[in-house]
């Protein structure tokens, strides 16, 4: 199995990213977690970025907070997918972080979460990798049941406690 990439412009932003980690550690998917920053040490970035397949990742997870822009530069430099998660930092409650992730320029695409959505990074991540993978597509439908069957469960108390 691929593993997924994880890069965070800072260390500060790892409470968030967390998120991510567990829900591909709960799915059985291989990560690797860096802080690199686009504009601190773009070299490394940037290296990470373009040795990204021949290290065996499926796709690259990047998160930052404020302009910071770091998934642009991986998508800059790979052409397996990048999701970026959008960190909300004190500076605009992460618009800035939003608008710098999603608005990549025609040819360079990064999927793009809600802000400080690092679970559905991961979900995505998962779900591209599950493209190849037929026991980890199992394990995202079944993910799916469940969820639906909880839903459900509280559907049939709400209307069992209002019936008239």
């Amino acid at each position: 199995m691929k593993k997924i990439g994880i890069v965070m412009g800072s260390d500060s932003d790892l409470p968030v990213v967390e998120k991510a980690m567990a829900t591909l550690e709960k799915f059985g998917v291989p990560f690797e977690a860096h802080v690199y920053s686009a504009h601190r040490t773009p070299v490394e970035a940037s290296e990470f970025a373009k040795n990204a397949r021949a290290n065996g990742f499926g796709a690259i997870i990047a998160a930052a907070g404020k302009a910071a822009h770091l998934a642009g530069a991986m998508a800059a430099n790979t052409t397996l997918p990048v999701i970026g998660i959008p960190i909300k930092s004190s500076t605009l409650d992460g618009l800035d972080a939003l608008l710098s992730t999603v608005q990549m320029p025609s040819g360079l695409p990064v999927a793009t979460v809600a802000i400080d959505g690092a679970e559905n990074a991961a979900l995505l991540a998962i779900q591209i990798l599950g493209v190849e993978d037929a026991e980890l597509a199992a394990k995202l439908d079944a993910a799916r049941a469940e969820a639906a069957a909880k839903v459900l469960e509280k559907d049939a108390a709400l209307v069992a406690k209002y019936a008239k």
